[in-house]
């Protein structure tokens, strides 16, 4: 019996055109997720420098550390709550969370306030994105999980671009502060609205796709296993989910790179803000457009080498960034690196669902995204160091190189996922 029809005895029924309402609904969320991210993509680096005098990459950059460590951890933690209490308690805990952020962005008096919103905005952003993935998994079953994943990432991602040209835009006519950071007090205001009165539990349909789920090939792989053992099986033991968790790690540590440094070196040349608000955006929107057939793609062709060639695609971008000095050459950058996000972004976690068993997938996405966003943190601190002691393109050069790298162990490491593709 298909896992798209099946159907437990209390009703639950698997597969996007049975739970299209609660699928949308969960798209719409994840947008405002998104958007959350998006306003401080143009503005907070330019802020960094021309409000707190921020002059160290290092120092300037310490607000992303905090958003990637905090997110890291929190995403962790997502995945264990949302399997003991349920998904819908943690995704409204979540925009609680992000309820003074904007205000902390607007009104903090030092770098230490910035620093501190960015501490909740990684709170907000590991258990509301983590929670809409996973509930999206629940709804969808195995058959349809690319695609899934590739709407998420595009409602999120796409939502981000255009809140990041909205705010450069606002931030041309009204300054870096106040005015941008209220299209982010409307988003949190909204989804927390939502969460709390439209959206449903669906840890019941992982309990009928379990109940549906074959025996796994890999005796390691059963039902019954502990965080700790998940969490080795994700992060080392076996070899997809150990590939995946570092090409995510580098992925996220390449976007760190795009966020904290592209808008300094861009201003740098001299591009005004809303230009450089362009760039910011034209990244994010190709990634996210993107995802809506690369998730597609992933269900048909199968997962590792979408992954592998996106990798090695991002890495050419990034040197492109690099070796330009003008508004054409990096807007081609973007783009290309927005389409190696894309190939990359959804098909990872696809990956992630096609080898975890439903009871413990939520773990095992929480311990893939505490791998993943991870990568902010390490990138912040690596491309603020290398920008301060050898310069802006210097970092760039770097993160390209290892982004190469991470491709090359998708490639060795990794087997294939898709189970059409390895029946």
């Amino acid at each position: 019996m298909s896992a798209r029809t099946a159907a437990r005895s209390e009703g639950v029924r698997l597969g996007l055109r049975a739970n299209l309402a609660q699928f949308s609904l969960l798209v719409v969320v994840n947008a405002l997720v998104g958007g959350m991210l998006g306003q401080e993509r143009t503005v907070l680096p330019l802020l960094a420098r021309e409000a707190f005098q921020l002059s160290a990459y290092t120092a300037a950059l310490t607000y992303i550390v905090a958003f990637g460590a905090t997110k890291a951890v929190t995403n962790f933690f997502a995945g264990t709550l949302s399997d003991r209490y349920g998904r819908k308690p943690v995704l409204v805990a979540g925009w609680l969370v992000a309820l003074p952020v904007p205000a902390l962005l607007i009104w903090g008096p030092s770098w230490g306030w910035i620093v501190l919103a960015n501490v909740l905005l990684g709170v907000n952003q590991g258990l509301t994105w983590s929670t809409t993935v996973i509930m999206k998994i629940d709804l969808v079953g195995p058959e349809r999980r690319g695609l899934a994943m590739g709407f998420n990432e595009a409602s999120g991602y796409v939502a981000l671009a255009a809140t990041a040209m909205a705010t450069g835009s606002l931030a041309a006519h009204w300054g870096l502060r106040p005015a941008p950071f209220l299209l982010g007090a409307a988003y949190a205001a909204l989804a927390l609205g939502l969460s709390t009165l439209a959206v449903r539990e669906t840890r019941d349909h992982a309990r009928a796709e379990a109940a549906l789920h074959p025996a796994p090939e890999n005796p390691d792989h059963h039902g019954e296993l502990t965080t700790g053992q998940v969490a080795r099986i994700t992060s080392f033991r076996d070899k997809a989910l150990s590939a995946a968790s570092q090409a995510g790690l580098v992925n996220n540590l390449n976007d760190a790179l795009a966020w904290g440094i592209f808008p300094l070196l861009f201003a740098a040349h001299g591009l005004s803000v809303a230009r450089i608000g362009v760039l910011a955006a034209l990244y994010p929107a190709v990634w996210g457009f993107g995802q809506l057939l690369t998730g597609w793609w992933s269900d048909r062709i199968g997962r590792k080498h979408l992954i592998t060639a996106g990798m090695l695609v991002q890495a050419a971008a990034l040197a492109l960034v690099a070796a330009g000095t003008a508004f054409p050459v990096w807007a081609a950058a973007q783009v290309l690196l927005g389409a190696g996000t894309a190939l990359v972004y959804p098909t990872l976690l696809a990956a992630i669902g096609d080898v975890a068993h439903p009871a413990w997938r939520a773990r095992s996405v929480g311990v893939y995204r505490l791998w993943r966003d991870g990568g902010f943190a390490v990138g912040a601190l690596l491309a603020g160091a290398v920008a301060d002691a050898y310069g802006l393109a210097a970092a760039t050069w770097a993160v390209a190189a290892l982004t190469a790298a991470s491709g090359l162990v998708v490639a060795v490491r990794m087997y294939e996922t898709h189970p059409r593709t390895t029946s």
